[in-house]
């Protein structure tokens, strides 16, 4: 996309503004500066008038000219076809230096003296505004003869190429890239000047539009009765600066004004849409063999196809008659998509049409009327014909918190509304919480709050975003699925390295089995219907009996020792599901070898419970009777774990032994949710030595150790660190009484302690044993 300064400053003022500042502007909004030039006229090159043009007395292709500069007359033969009588032009005077490096000096032609010479655009260092020196007017502003062209703008000017990203159609345009910097500078935008005189005739005398359903377009037709236009110098100039030009002054004025204003401008003859010389001309949209939408005449002639080319035939030729201009817009998605399916040939206009054109029609066929009346004595039928469809508004909603967030910096909320203000958003219909941003037409590459805070953060400036450092912090992935499977992996491998083997089964067993047992199944009215066979024909309540059977099977195979474990789901009448972790332990503690003889002992309760410590973590025991049949009414206990009960232990009754055809065996049924599977973290130790010493308690058989613990719980000092019976005894001296030995382990975090220390830590524990329970030392 090229600029210029001074066309930019017809559409917003940047007076104290530099070149070099709108270039930095360009960049720091996005809009990528790719190359800047300048336009410099040197000293002495001044405006004049040709006062008299006549031929040359010995050459056939010059012209002795007397030009007025304003303080003199000067004789100056040129060469130019164009030059006549009556123009305005440039003149190089005595003493100038031309761009490429030629002085000007008087010299003899023929034999004729000339004193300066009429220069086209390309000797100045300017575009070729086309053959012959230039034919200079009003369009550059008030003219004063002598007067130097380096004080004009237009001849002093700054020429920026920008290079834009697919999305921003919206900058293919002067207008539309001074609405950007209207936001960036805060510098209000010159709105269209909207003008129609209703005493003309009116449009509808000699034009109609037909169309017979909806095409997903925008169109507006204005007519004028065309006369002596004459294509003004300023379009020439900045056409020629933009590299474009066209084949007739009509064409090359409708790409001045589509480039100026971003609407796609048409012009057509009139009589393309006219019959028999009739005077109502009758434009007819329809739909071509490939789907696009265009404009035809009644005997079917394409006139058009809406925003990708215009044919030959309809096009505007002559500077005088009747000429229809168009003015459209289609959604680039829609345009681009039907161009997609359906390859055909396209105009210089399809570009602009695909990346999003100005839809404000009314404003650039207003622009375009006003030039052409400017420049010619054409007259424009008042009114208008339009086809308007009313594409669905486009809400943003995002709140401050919002933005701020995503910037990583706080915005002033005024500051906010006024860039979206200027860069075209309404804000009106916000709230104090909330931005509800109605996204305008142009602007089809908004869509969601991440894109109002990019437009925002590009008026903002990157560079005037406090730098923060990121913080880096990952995300956790882990879900409780992958928690709960770590869990069960560790426990499944801690038992196994104790020795035992996983055992498997279904989740259903044998309901008569299980109730022979006490054991609770499942309700009958949620009853399996089609259990797989009669043997298993509910959930189990319980991993103890497939255990059993596992057992069973395996002594049948010779087997002598039998430790196995289980992880899975059991079930309450209620068919509510639990995850439990159960252990069996049968017959010998070990194989045999020579360390035993080859005879090996059978497990019994103290190792069957140090097993299970090694694979859950230390335990406590607690007198517990099962609400089941499988264990010893003698032999069975709580076990107790971070001070929660989570599971039962027991020796299996010598009868359900027997009906297995069991040695002696062990179960241990644990409640796996109640499992600590937590981060390990690092304990303090002292270190300091331990002290050890050893207390025989005469007690009543009856009284159960845990009464003993809790006392001993309620007075330790903080240098007891752990307790535990090793010993007991009972003869017929003490009747009904016993000796139990516990071991204290005493150890400071301060200091090593010291016998009077020690002492004075064991007395308080048997003055509370006295105090409270009546036993002591024996």
């Amino acid at each position: 996309m090229i600029v210029t300064r001074s066309w930019l400053q017809e559409w917003i003022d940047l007076d104290g503004i530099s070149t070099e500042d709108i270039a930095k502007t360009f960049n720091s909004i996005g809009l990528e500066v790719d190359r800047v030039h300048e336009y410099r006229v040197p000293a002495k090159i001044v405006f004049g008038k040709v006062l008299e043009c006549e031929k040359h007395p010995d050459a056939d292709k010059l012209n002795v000219c007397q030009v007025d500069i304003g303080s003199t007359t000067r004789q100056i033969v040129c060469g130019a076809s164009n030059v006549r009588a009556g123009l305005t032009v440039a003149v190089a005077t005595i003493g100038a230096v031309m761009p490429n490096g030629m002085a000007i000096k008087p010299v003899k032609l023929r034999g004729v003296d000339s004193e300066g010479m009429i220069c086209s655009s390309s000797e100045l260092g300017l575009p070729d505004t086309g053959n012959g020196i230039m034919e200079l007017d009003s369009s550059i502003g008030e003219i004063t003869l002598g007067q130097e062209l380096s004080s004009n703008p237009f001849f002093n000017d700054d020429l920026i190429e920008i290079e834009l990203t697919a999305n921003r159609g919206d900058c293919l345009s002067i207008r539309g890239v001074a609405r950007d910097l209207s936001a960036a500078f805060d510098r209000p935008i010159k709105d269209y000047t909207v003008t129609d005189n209703d005493e003309k005739r009116g449009i509808g005398r000699i034009l109609s539009l037909v169309h017979d359903k909806d095409l997903d377009v925008n169109l507006r037709y204005k007519a004028l009765d065309l006369k002596e236009l004459t294509l003004p110098f300023i379009v020439k100039l900045r056409l020629a600066q933009i590299e474009e030009n066209r084949e007739s002054d009509v064409e090359a004025m409708m790409l001045y004004v589509t480039h100026a204003t971003g609407v796609i401008l048409r012009a057509y003859r009139h009589d393309f849409f006219t019959v028999n010389d009739e005077k109502l001309g009758k434009i007819i949209l329809n739909e071509d063999d490939n789907g696009f939408a265009c404009t035809q005449n009644e005997k079917k002639e394409i006139a058009s196809i809406v925003g990708v080319i215009q044919k030959d035939e309809s096009k505007v030729k002559e500077s005088s008659g009747t000429v229809v201009l168009e003015a459209s817009y289609i959604p680039p998605d829609i345009i681009s998509k039907k161009m997609a399916e359906s390859k055909i040939e396209s105009g210089p206009m399809f570009y602009k049409t695909s990346r999003g054109s100005e839809p404000e029609l009314e404003g650039g066929l207003s622009y375009c009327i006003d030039l052409i009346e400017e420049y010619s004595n054409s007259t424009t039928f008042s009114g208008s014909i339009e086809l308007s469809k009313s594409f669905r508004e486009k809400n943003v909603i995002v709140t401050k918190q919002e933005i701020d967030a995503i910037i990583g910096a706080k915005i002033d909320k005024s500051v906010i509304a006024k860039i979206l203000k200027n860069l075209g958003f309404d804000t009106s219909k916000s709230s104090t919480d909330n931005f509800v941003i109605t996204v305008p037409q142009f602007r089809h590459d908004i869509v969601n709050k991440q894109d109002i805070v990019e437009e925002i953060v590009r008026m903002v400036g990157i560079d005037n975003i406090p730098s923060k450092p990121f913080l880096l912090k990952e995300a956790n992935r882990l879900e409780d699925n992958y928690f709960a499977y770590k869990k069960r992996s560790i426990y499944r491998r801690k038992a196994a390295q104790s020795g035992f083997f996983e055992s498997v089964h279904f989740v259903f067993d044998e309901k008569k089995v299980l109730e022979s047992y006490g054991f609770e199944t499942t309700k009958e009215e949620l009853e399996l219907l089609n259990p797989i066979v009669q043997t298993l024909d509910t959930l189990r309540p319980t991993l103890l009996t497939g255990l059993l059977k596992a057992a069973s099977h395996n002594v049948k195979n010779g087997y002598a020792s039998v430790k196995l474990f289980e992880i899975g789901s059991v079930f309450t009448p209620t068919r509510e599901e639990s995850l439990r972790m159960s252990f069996l332990f049968s017959g010998e503690k070990e194989h045999e070898s020579l360390a035993n003889s080859g005879k090996p002992a059978k497990v019994d309760f103290g190792y069957f419970v140090q097993k299970i410590a090694d694979i859950v973590g230390n335990v406590e025991l607690r007198a517990y009777e099962t609400k089941h049949k499988l264990s010893h009414p003698y032999q069975c206990a709580q076990i107790i774990h971070n001070n929660e009960t989570i599971g039962e232990l027991f020796r299996v009754h010598p009868e359900v032994e027997k009906a297995y055809d069991l040695d002696v065996t062990f179960m241990c049924e644990i409640d796996f949710d109640k499992l600590v599977f937590e981060l390990k973290t690092a304990q303090k130790r002292s270190k300091y030595q331990a002290s050890f010493r050893d207390l025989s308690l005469i007690m009543p058989k009856d009284m159960e150790f845990e009464k003993v613990k809790e006392v001993i719980n309620a007075h330790a000092t903080n240098e007891l660190i752990r307790f535990y019976p090793v010993d007991k005894y009972s003869d017929e001296s003490l009747g009904e009484n016993m000796s139990l030995s516990i071991r204290f382990v005493l150890q400071s975090n301060d200091k090593t302690l010291e016998e009077e220390d020690i002492n004075g830590a064991m007395e308080a524990i048997l003055e509370a044993l006295k105090n409270e329970l009546g036993i002591g030392l024996r």
